[in-house]
């Protein structure tokens, strides 16, 4: 029992820390949904539908881990037993099967969004400046159309401030949206609410942003997206003039093609999974390469962000120290003098 709540501890930090990885930084952390979760979702979904079943995991926590892969993803679907969905898998099936993974990760991007939040209401309440907002500002100076969407935005965003209430934080939270730092920082620097801003961010990036996220990821990897396709198609033949004729023809041929592109699907990751192990560790060893490169630049950031703030305010202090050594000199004289 306790080995299990070890692998469940284990599960629910992973994932957690990535998201916090994913949204910390004001816009400079790691993209772990396109690196981690993304992918995850992506081949579950994949192997769910070549083998026509979605009980493929040992265990809830049986998913991508620090130095561990899932056991499902290198089993045949012999392994797993006789299909049991014959065409399509319903797409509640799929989800109820990754989504504690998804709903963790989304938690922690919102546990990432509170540390801009606590540094502007703590500069508010000592009347600072927040130099967030110039770092920020600096990001998106940049000339190019994007940079005039976000400078707009971020001039909507300050010019509505007064606004920042539980709705439009959820909303805000619940879209892809790289401004959502500077949302933070104007409500702590407006005081809103901590559990207003909190609950807001969570629910948003938790559940509503997550679970749009995961639903593209499960649509695209699905053969629901060839369905509806070719439902679409049919419909519009079928009310174009003159082609009524060529219509059973034409369906024949795209189940066709459809029937060819799952077979050719499934007869890949066959083949590459009895090829052996070499290439899998090449691309295993490219990638790690890579995210390990994401993730020392990511630690980088951080130690020369803070660097260069502990050098700021070593500075403010010598510079303040030398201006009243130079004023305590410059009355000394004038003492001498009066008297």
């Amino acid at each position: 029992h306790m080995q299990e709540l070890l692998w469940y501890a284990r599960f629910g930090l992973w994932w957690v820390i990535l998201g916090v990885a994913s949204s910390i930084g004001l816009g400079s952390g790691l993209h772990t949904f396109v690196l981690y979760l993304g992918p995850h979702i992506a081949l579950f979904t994949m192997k769910a539908v070549q083998c026509g079943r979605v009980d493929l995991k040992s265990a809830p926590y049986d998913t991508i881990l620090l130095k561990r892969r899932p056991s499902w993803l290198e089993k045949e679907c012999l392994e797993f037993g006789p299909p049991i969905y014959q065409e399509t898998i319903p797409f509640s099936k799929i989800l109820h099967e990754v989504h504690l993974e998804a709903v963790l990760w989304g938690i922690g991007t919102a546990l990432g969004e509170l540390p801009p939040y606590f540094i502007s209401r703590a500069a508010s309440m000592s009347g600072q400046k927040v130099e967030e907002l110039a770092e920020l500002d600096a990001s998106i100076s940049k000339e190019g159309f994007l940079s005039s969407i976000l400078r707009r935005a971020k001039r909507w965003l300050m010019s509505h401030s007064q606004y920042l209430n539980f709705p439009t934080i959820l909303l805000l939270a619940s879209v892809p949206n790289p401004l959502f730092d500077l949302a933070g920082i104007l409500c702590g620097q407006f005081n809103v609410p901590f559990w207003k801003f909190f609950l807001a961010t969570l629910i948003g990036k938790a559940i509503i942003k997550v679970y749009m996220q995961t639903t593209l990821v499960i649509t695209l990897c699905n053969n629901q997206l060839l369905e509806l396709v070719e439902e679409r198609l049919v419909w519009v033949f079928s009310n174009s003039p003159g082609v009524s004729s060529i219509l059973p023809s034409l369906v024949t041929k795209l189940k066709t093609a459809k029937d060819k592109f799952l077979m050719a699907s499934v007869a890949t990751s066959a083949s590459s999974a009895a090829k052996g192990k070499k290439w899998n560790l090449s691309f295993s060893l490219i990638w790690n390469t890579v995210v390990w490169l994401m993730v020392v630049n990511f630690i980088v950031q951080i130690i020369t962000s803070t660097a260069q703030s502990y050098l700021k305010k070593q500075q403010e202090l010598e510079i303040s120290m030398k201006s009243s050594a130079t004023m305590s000199s410059a009355s000394e004289p004038a003492a001498g003098i009066s008297n």
